[in-house]
């Protein structure tokens, strides 16, 4: 009995921390009510137990939060959802990663990637771009601890993707 009352206590102040990490994204007309906030924390648990990662605190949630809430890929209507889908790939790409990153880092690399290259797809952002990048890491690459974990996709990505300035040049020559 005093296990689920000590449980019980820990997802309510869990709940309490999100919730106070949600009014960051109010601003961006997200919101967290407390029924989506205690099955963030309920799924917090679960991919804890299955990453077999132990965390003390509020988690990665709040950080989650404030990293992604002014993304022009967040929507009310799945909020809930992406945010725990972020939380599952991250806890995923830190043990992928060997814990190499910090989570700062693996955040700031993970949402520069959510909105420039992914465009607010996650399975590309848990398939291709973490992927490379964990591959990366796991075989020596260090370059994002200079850079926090900015602008590094860039250094690793295998498709060539589409210059904007020389868009811009062909763009004019037709006209």
């Amino acid at each position: 009995m005093g296990e689920n009352w000590l449980e019980k206590m820990q997802q309510e102040g869990m709940t309490g921390e999100i919730m106070a990490a949600g009014r960051r994204a109010e601003r961006y007309g997200l919101t967290l009510d407390r029924e989506t906030a205690e099955v963030l924390a309920a799924a917090r648990k679960d991919v804890l137990r299955e990453q077999r990662r132990v965390e003390f605190g509020a988690g990665i949630l709040p950080k989650l939060i404030y990293e992604f809430s002014d993304s022009a890929y967040m929507e009310q209507e799945s909020y809930g959802e992406t945010l725990a889908r972020l939380q599952e790939i991250f806890y995923l790409y830190k043990n992928e990663t060997n814990d190499e990153l910090t989570d700062d880092e693996l955040l700031h690399f993970m949402r520069e990637q959510y909105e420039n290259v992914c465009f607010g797809d996650l399975d590309y952002l848990e398939g291709t771009c973490l992927n490379i990048f964990a591959q990366a890491v796991r075989a020596g690459y260090e370059g994002y601890k200079e850079s926090q974990g900015y602008g590094e996709y860039g250094r690793l990505d295998e498709v060539k993707r589409w210059d904007y300035e020389l868009y811009l040049q062909a763009l004019s020559q037709l006209f």
